[in-house]
């Protein structure tokens, strides 16, 4: 019995030795099949990263910027395969509404959605406010009114010095004077808080759209070339956008359609947004970024052209001040006149007198002119004249008086 135990013991010992060195053997031949699996996923997946860069390096810019034209206010995408037509709302401020224009404006936009037959895409942009245009309207102005301003100070100061008008006058002017001054001083402060204001970076305007599109294939089986594919985009589309911003008015949302400048800003903002916030899309254009050389102007050509402005504006500055000394000549003709208007009156007056003498008299003549002569010394201030000159005689001054009034016939 004891020996049957033993021969079952070592029987049961070799049975485990036998699985034991299975289990090994098993265990390692998994293991190095993991091993070439791992190492042949992994060339694998260095072949296509390799491929996947070649690939990549070689794409044209076009297939990544996904758009080849602009042109009929539309986006033209993969060689005429998407046209696109971009339509800019005006959004509303839903949180300061009440409950019953809430719920309007939701019911609007429910029938907008229920109106949809195709699809469509809504973008928001998120611009920094650009002040640039703003600020150089404001200084144009702003020059206006202080060319005007100089131009009523010049006419005042020349109304005050010729000492012709009267107090009410010369205080219209001035009220008009003050009224161009504050209007100048208003002017240059608008400038410098707009100015100010253009400094804050975190001044943002979000801007929305919706974008619709439309493809070729909706058409079917055609035989249209690709004019006519594109006037028919057009017309499919503009009906598309007109109808989205009829019944986006319903929600109190006003929209547009795009127009191709519109369309060029769109896009530059996207694809150049650190860019755009200093450099627009206006100045980009003006600056031939797109162009692939730059001539300057002829250095004499840009030298005829300074000359000119220059005798152009010297030339205006002249005729401006010959036209203000004609006005002084003549103010100061008529303030002549007006001083020696009794002179001229009293002269005039004896004259006729003298011409009349046979009508009303010799005497009478004689005394009608010497009473005309005494009024006109008493105005001037001056002593009458009571005896002759030496040597006169009565004779003597009627012959003088007889020549002066043949002198004053024949003139």
């Amino acid at each position: 019995m004891v020996d049957l135990l033993q021969y079952a013991l070592i029987g049961a010992i070799v049975l485990m030795f036998i699985l034991l060195v299975t289990f090994c053997i098993l265990y390692l031949k998994s293991r190095t099949k993991n091993t070439q699996t791992v190492n042949t996923a992994a060339n694998t997946a260095s072949a296509k990263t390799v491929k996947s860069q070649k690939k990549y390096n070689v794409e044209s810019v076009f297939d990544f910027m996904e758009f080849d034209k602009i042109e009929d206010n539309m986006i033209c995408t993969k060689n005429g395969a998407k046209y696109i037509m971009v339509v800019e709302c005006q959004g509303v401020n839903y949180d300061l509404m009440s409950q019953v224009e809430k719920a309007s404006v939701e019911e609007g936009f429910i029938q907008f959605l229920n109106t949809l037959r195709h699809p469509v895409q809504i973008y928001t942009q998120t611009r920094t406010i650009n002040l640039e245009n703003s600020l150089q309207t404001y200084r144009n102005k702003v020059k206006e009114i202080e060319e005007n301003l100089e131009k009523q100070k010049q006419k005042y100061e020349q109304m005050v010095a010729s000492g012709t008008y009267s107090d009410e006058e010369l205080k219209a002017a001035f009220y008009e004077l003050t009224k161009a001054t504050n209007l100048y001083e208003y002017g240059k402060d608008i400038i410098y808080n707009t100015e100010r204001m253009s400094l804050n970076k975190n001044v943002l305007n979000q801007k929305y759209y919706v974008v619709i599109p439309y493809y070729p294939e909706e058409l079917g089986e055609n035989n249209f070339d690709q004019k006519e594919i594109r006037n028919l985009a057009f017309s499919e589309l503009y009906t598309r956008a007109q109808s989205i911003i009829r019944t986006l008015s319903a929600c109190g949302v006003n929209g547009k359609v795009l127009d191709s400048n519109e369309l060029v800003d769109l896009l530059y903002v996207a694809y150049n947004r650190d860019d755009a916030e200093i450099y627009g899309i206006d100045k980009a254009m003006k600056a031939g970024y797109d162009e692939l050389y730059s001539t300057a102007p002829d250095v004499i050509d840009k030298k005829m052209k300074a000359l000119n402005e220059k005798i152009e504006q010297e030339a205006f500055e002249l005729a401006n001040q010959k036209v203000i000394e004609a006005k002084s000549e003549k103010e100061m003709e008529l303030q002549k006149r007006e001083e020696t208007q009794d002179d001229l009156i009293a002269q005039l007056a004896a004259m006729i007198i003298e011409q009349n003498a046979s009508i009303v008299g010799k005497d009478v003549a004689e005394n009608a002119v010497q009473k005309v002569k005494e009024e006109t010394q008493k105005r001037r201030g001056r002593p009458k004249k009571q005896t002759l000159e030496k040597g006169g005689t009565k004779e003597n001054e009627q012959k003088e008086q007889t020549s002066k009034r043949r002198v004053s016939k024949s003139a």
